[in-house]
């Protein structure tokens, strides 16, 4: 599977914050069409711990595939372990006993020949959506309020103002005794027009996924226009820092296997079956 993206386009807000601790990969204005992959992190901490752990992780992560072409042009789950490993020690290092408090989420996607690798650790978000369809994927927040959602001890609207909604499940922070692992999804669904949409749980505040959807599914909206309109649903509104990328897809392409090797293939079973 070969996809294509178009420009991708993002922006990030302070919000009613006095610093921002969200950041993001490629940074604001440095993506293009080439990249295949996006980082999204929202630090905590307070005063800097939040800030330098989020562009510690997206700096840390960007650097480690940029170097590292993928096999084959598949991302596996053992390399991207390996990319959140040498994160996580970066965390370490930097940590020199005052910063302990400080973490991260991640939201990460990479376009690669089986599709579109997901991982995700905390609460800020990645969207997959179709046109006329809706959501085609949606990441399940690893937050208290998602676990009380998913038991039945809340509704969904119970959500919306729940006083505990801020507390977080996993995070990634330095000198973990267990180290959260991502959850990790491989979307291979994927069509033109489809859009990626990565965000900050701040984005959320303001924003429902009824119009999150409706804004995407606006034909009369160019793409730059439809990340104005996410972007002033949140401007001067929302308190907490408020970071979303918008990746469109443009094209996607199956690769063929011709005659010759199909028949290998085939040849190859039979003698597979016979020795069995």
């Amino acid at each position: 599977m070969i996809i294509s993206i178009k420009q991708p386009l993002s922006y990030s807000r302070a919000g009613k914050k006095e610093k921002q601790e969200d950041c993001i990969y490629p940074p604001g204005g440095k993506a293009t069409g080439k990249n295949r992959f996006f980082i999204l992190c929202d630090g905590m901490g307070g005063h800097n711990n939040g800030e330098m752990a989020s562009s510690l992780v997206c700096e840390t992560l960007g650097k480690f595939f940029e170097s590292h072409p993928l096999k084959g042009g598949f991302l596996t789950e053992e390399l991207f372990k390996q990319g959140l490993s040498e994160a996580y020690d970066a965390l370490d290092k930097q940590d020199d006993g005052s910063f302990r408090k400080m973490g991260t989420t991640l939201a990460f996607i990479y376009f690669h020949k089986g599709g579109c690798f997901s991982a995700h650790i905390g609460d800020s978000r990645i969207y997959h959506i179709r046109l006329g369809k809706g959501l085609a994927y949606q990441s399940a927040d690893h937050s208290l309020v998602n676990d009380l959602l998913r038991i039945g001890e809340i509704t969904p609207e119970d959500t919306i103002n729940h006083p505990r909604k801020n507390i977080i499940t996993r995070v990634m922070q330095p000198y973990l005794e267990h180290r959260h692992k991502a959850e990790i999804h491989q979307l291979t669904d994927i069509q033109p027009g489809d859009y990626f949409f990565l965000c900050s749980d701040g984005v959320l505040e303001q924003l429902t996924n009824d119009k999150l959807i409706a804004v995407l599914s606006d034909i009369t909206l160019s793409d730059e226009q439809k990340m104005n309109a996410l972007e002033d649903i949140s401007l001067n509104k929302t308190k907490d820092n408020f970071t979303a990328y918008l990746i469109p897809v443009d094209q996607v392409e199956y690769e063929k296997f011709d005659n010759k090797t199909e028949k290998n293939n085939e040849i190859k079973a039979v003698v597979t079956d016979k020795s069995s």
